[in-house]
């Protein structure tokens, strides 16, 4: 199955890419991530992206694109594949059309997990996270059990600049004016599946698992 993951920021979209992967044994490909491998690598992709992001540019289409393609000939994803922050925008979305045609493949199921605003900025802005030890911890889901310090080094606890309300509130208005292009141009293709992402983790794995095994079939 080749699968595309939608979401907000602290909509729940890492934690639910694990479960379908371990589920599922198809690749987990977060943009990021092979970003990273191709810098690190140093393949003629990787060179060009790291120019861009030692300039703390975003790294262009052309190059992102690459990269995704580049990754989705690998041997590991011929069963299938989880794309995670790919596409952004309608332009990578037809790229990506275009650069699976021509690979014989093609996007069975496009998730996305549905979280509104005032659920993303309860989750983001009550993490905290240890200065010490890098644990997160979440007042309300997950405390600590004395007040700002880290159960497990005593470290001091605070709260990250990406973590406060305007930030968050920022970053989800951005998200949704790139995301919603992207949703109808899928729901236009019939591959659109909303999830309700306010729910526990595995009853938003579920609705996604439902999902999964309908197509499987």
């Amino acid at each position: 199955m080749n699968i595309i993951l939608l979401g907000p920021p602290g909509g729940g979209k890492g934690t639910q890419a694990k479960k379908i992967v371990e589920k599922y044994g198809i690749p987990h490909i977060a943009t990021g991530d092979i970003l990273r491998d191709a810098v690190a690598k140093g393949t003629e992709l990787g060179k060009k992206a790291k120019e861009y992001m030692d300039r703390g540019e975003l790294v262009p289409d052309e190059i992102v694109i690459g990269i995704v393609r580049e990754r989705l000939k690998q041997p590991d994803c011929e069963k299938g594949f989880l794309l995670d922050g790919f596409p952004r925008t309608i332009k990578q979305a037809e790229a990506l059309d275009e650069m699976l045609k021509e690979l014989g493949k093609s996007i069975d199921a496009v998730i996305y997990i549905d979280v509104p605003e005032e659920e993303v900025v309860k989750r983001i802005t009550y993490r905290r996270t240890c200065r010490k030890c890098g644990a997160v911890y979440h007042l309300i889901y997950a405390p600590p059990k004395e007040d700002n310090k880290c159960d497990k080094c005593g470290g001091e606890l605070y709260q990250r600049d990406d973590d406060k309300e305007e930030v968050v509130r920022q970053r989800f208005k951005v998200y949704m004016e790139n995301t919603a292009p992207l949703i109808e141009y899928y729901e236009k293709k019939g591959i659109l599946y909303r999830v309700d992402g306010t729910k526990s983790i595995d009853e938003v794995f579920a609705q996604i698992d439902e999902i999964l095994q309908k197509i499987a079939k």
